[in-house]
């Protein structure tokens, strides 16, 4: 009996461990080991990194630097978006996706509805990893948080904010003022998640402490940085755990909150 109390007591100290370890990593961190070993099928979306794409051409520009990527703003002056959840996330699940989906009501003119018969809408499901498309596209459009790894607060509000209109902080297009990438450090194949696109920056400066900034270490094939901000190495960036104040002003730009 001793003996199977110690087992059962070792086994829980792991469960505690193991979850301890996940509430401290930054949502960059945590987005990257969620989709570190996933093999794609064919019938999947282009995906890179957490964003999925129509199609590999699709992402050669922010797509909200076009017409059509936005939510529609309503007669009331909010930005209503529906969604739908799959059925399989457990109470805890859908109580933690619904808190970070609420959020945006207290900072913004955002509202995320459960969706009743609206056209376009996001249609968020236990997937292969976490990832969302950027902006708003038509019909049911994905946005995959996996129980495994994804459903956080700070995750959510990541994938959504892709789904806005968002892309990747070090992505955008004055990066190279900010940060340089070190591409002898990132694993072969990787290298297209540093590249610069024509993002829409809402005439707000680089933000290192955004929930969009991978972290310094993002990718890296041999424990060493792929990221140093400039010029003073010694600023910190990707420990975001939520929306920054520079996220929310952001949003509240370009949807004329």
């Amino acid at each position: 009996m001793v003996g199977v109390r110690c087992v059962l007591g070792l086994v829980a100290l792991l469960a505690i461990s193991v979850w301890a370890e996940s509430e401290v990593l930054s949502t960059s961190e945590r987005i990257e080991r969620a989709n570190r070993d996933i093999v794609r099928s064919p019938d999947e979306p282009y995906i890179v990194d957490d964003i999925a794409y129509g199609s590999e051409a699709e992402r050669n520009a922010d797509p909200c630097t076009a017409s059509g990527c936005m939510w529609p703003k309503s007669a009331d002056g909010h930005v209503y978006v529906p969604y739908t959840l799959s059925s399989v996330y457990t109470s805890r699940e859908v109580a933690v996706i619904e808190r970070a989906l609420q959020s945006f009501d207290s900072f913004s003119c955002i509202r995320l509805i459960r969706r009743t018969n609206e056209r376009d809408y996001l249609n968020i499901q236990s997937l292969n990893g976490c990832y969302s498309y950027i902006g708003r596209l038509y019909y049911a459009q994905e946005l995959s948080l996996q129980q495994s790894g994804c459903v956080y607060y700070d995750t959510v509000q990541h994938e959504v904010l892709h789904a806005l209109g968002f892309n990747h902080e070090q992505t955008r297009s004055d990066r190279d003022e900010h940060i340089r990438v070190l591409w002898e450090n990132i694993t072969p194949g990787m290298e297209h998640n540093f590249d610069k696109i024509n993002t829409l920056n809402q005439g707000t400066p680089y933000d290192y402490g955004s929930v969009m900034h991978y972290h310094k270490y993002a990718f890296s094939k041999n424990n060493q940085p792929t990221l140093v901000a400039i010029p003073n190495s010694n600023v910190e960036f990707g420990y975001a755990t939520e929306m920054s104040q520079m996220d929310i002003l952001r949003l509240n730009r370009l949807y004329g909150c």
